[in-house]
């Protein structure tokens, strides 16, 4: 359910969690009815006797809220909240395209996805056309190989590392 309010209007947020608590922290925050969203990956884990499928957060320590000033200070009274994501002082917006590309980089179950918080090299800026990250556009750095690329996710201050094919890219102007 999209919630609107013309006087306090709702915005995405990023909030760092406890570590390891980023499902419990999205739980807690539901029972608040605060909206969340965390990012979240099937991975085969090996343990000594046994393999499982497992969830893991895609981007660790983090979580995403959409709250009002309202809701602002609610968020932190979390047990498991540490503090927002900051960008010069204030609690950093996240655009809602971002977590847009973020659910439909999600869908996309068949590439493997890395978050790194890597700071990338000012780059050519380019816009991903098809595979994981449909409709991205950011600055490029070639990583691994030769065809996994950094994409810098600029609100979050990390990047995704991802297999993705050269045709998938094209360049675009800044």
């Amino acid at each position: 359910m999209e919630k609107i309010n013309p006087v306090h209007p709702y915005f995405w947020h990023a909030v760092y969690v406890k570590s390891r608590s980023e499902k419990k922290a999205q739980l807690e925050l539901q029972a608040k009815e605060i909206e969340t969203f965390l990012p979240l990956q099937r991975k085969l884990r090996q343990w000594s006797d046994r393999k499982k499928w497992v969830e893991t957060p895609l981007i660790s320590g983090y979580l995403f809220v959409k709250a009002s000033r309202v809701e602002y200070d609610l968020v932190l009274q979390s047990n498991y909240v540490v503090s927002y994501v900051r960008f010069e002082g204030k609690a950093a917006i996240v655009p809602d395209y971002q977590i847009d590309y973020l659910k439909l980089m999600l869908k996309q179950d068949n590439s493997d996805i890395e978050i790194t918080r890597e700071k990338l090299k000012p780059g050519q800026m380019i816009e991903v056309v098809a595979g994981p990250l449909i409709g991205i556009k950011g600055k490029l750095q070639k990583i691994k190989g030769k065809s996994k690329v950094a994409i810098e996710l600029e609100q979050l201050g990390c990047s995704a590392l991802v297999e993705i094919e050269y045709e998938d890219i094209i360049s675009i102007k800044a």
